[in-house]
């Protein structure tokens, strides 16, 4: 039985005197993702290798799926650790091993033998050649391919002897939380916690901002975000969700402005409340589900008078993706089928008819001016009545 597995990270391999800092964190995001797995693990690093070692009976399905949603790994090796007891008896142990695994499979294999201690008798290329013939012998169907194995069979001769021959693709990325932290403006739709992802897959933690609108928006479609966010939680680790009442400010606007102008202002808005609670919590930027042209508050002009309102960075990793792009990664990450429940937000109950397409900032702000006798009062109440929740996987 597999007790052991080898974690492979790609980028935190070329981060030079810092690397020890990337590596640790990657250690604090497994021991995280590992926390609900049945059985007790012991993580540690070992000359530019990173372990998890099962020290009790685990579930190995349960252990490799929860690994694989861990940003910074992006290869899980299950791997058998044996004592050095000869090469007479490392040989014997590979045959049991592949006979385990292959046995009766016509497959070309390597074997890729490494010598990290000097002090072992063979060199890599005497092992690689004599377990080689080992193998032809044992298994009558397998062919030699130095170029392109089916099979690649690694040694590495280092305190124990690791024997693996396959590598489970991990998410890639940078570990969460080498990156500081960004506000991530999330709905109930498809794009938004695609975007939490992508930018928490370069390394930054995730707080939220949801804006609900009761009685127009029901209990429901607060309970698919909170769904939401707990999916996009499996791989950032625990989101503090600010649920934010928007209802006042919402019937204000629709009362008081233009009703074509009603999103781009309605967005404004939420900027600058999203921005309040990003700045009192340490986030050092605004995330949002935006791309160009998608809908009429997406255009470059739309895009234009919503920043105008922040001081902090707004990131918009989905900027250039089409639809069908943002829906392949939700399906990937397993968000899609909660997005398309059909319960209504905030965002979507109040949509004029002909929005405009190519706001004027100057008309916005003199449409905004309408708005100044209550609606400094109507933010002060949202921020004070907020929910603060925590969601973790």
């Amino acid at each position: 039985m597999v007790k052991a597995f080898l974690i492979k990270y790609g980028e935190i391999g070329i981060k030079g005197k810092n690397r020890h800092l990337f590596e640790d964190a990657l250690i604090h995001q497994i021991k995280y993702a590992l926390k609900p797995v049945e059985g007790e693990f012991l993580i540690t690093k070992e000359q530019g290798r990173i372990y998890v070692e099962a020290q009790t009976d685990y579930d190995y399905e349960e252990t490799l799926e929860h690994l694989k949603h861990v940003f910074g790994i992006v290869g899980i090796c299950p791997m058998v650790q044996i004592e050095d007891r000869g090469f007479e008896q490392l040989a014997r142990d590979v045959i049991a091993y592949l006979k385990e695994r292959y046995e009766g499979q016509a497959l070309t294999f390597k074997v890729h033998a490494r010598r990290a201690r000097k002090d072992y008798p063979m060199e890599s290329m005497e092992i690689n050649a004599q377990l080689g013939g080992r193998i032809l012998e044992a298994f009558p169907l397998m062919r030699v391919d130095v170029h392109h194995p089916q099979l690649l069979l690694n040694i590495e001769i280092r305190r124990q002897i690791q024997i693996y021959s396959e590598v489970i693709p991990g998410p890639g990325g940078m570990p969460v939380g080498t990156n500081g932290k960004g506000m991530l403006l999330l709905s109930g739709g498809i794009d938004s916690p695609v975007a939490g992802y992508m930018v928490a897959k370069r390394g930054v933690k995730i707080d939220a901002t949801y804006f609900h609108a009761p009685p127009y928006t029901s209990e429901r479609a607060r309970e698919k975000v909170i769904d939401l966010a707990r999916i996009v939680a499996k791989y950032t680790g625990p989101i503090y969700l600010n649920i934010v009442n928007f209802t006042d400010i919402q019937l204000y606007i629709y009362e008081k402005c233009p009703h074509e102008e009603l999103t781009i202002i309605m967005r404004r808005y939420m900027m600058k409340i999203a921005e309040h609670f990003a700045k009192e919590t340490g986030s050092l930027g605004l995330i949002t589900g935006e791309s160009i042209g998608q809908v009429a508050s997406q255009t470059m002009q739309s895009l234009a008078a919503t920043n105008e309102v922040c001081t902090l960075p707004v990131y918009r990793p989905l900027i250039g993706f089409d639809k069908q792009e943002i829906i392949d990664v939700s399906e990937k990450i397993g968000t899609y089928e909660t997005s398309i429940l059909p319960f209504e937000d905030c965002c979507t109950i109040f949509v004029a008819k002909h929005p405009v397409t190519k706001p004027n900032l100057n008309v916005i702000k003199r449409s905004e001016q309408k708005l100044q006798e209550k609606i400094a009062e109507l933010v002060k109440t949202a921020i004070d009545t907020t929910e603060t929740i925590v969601v973790e996987a």
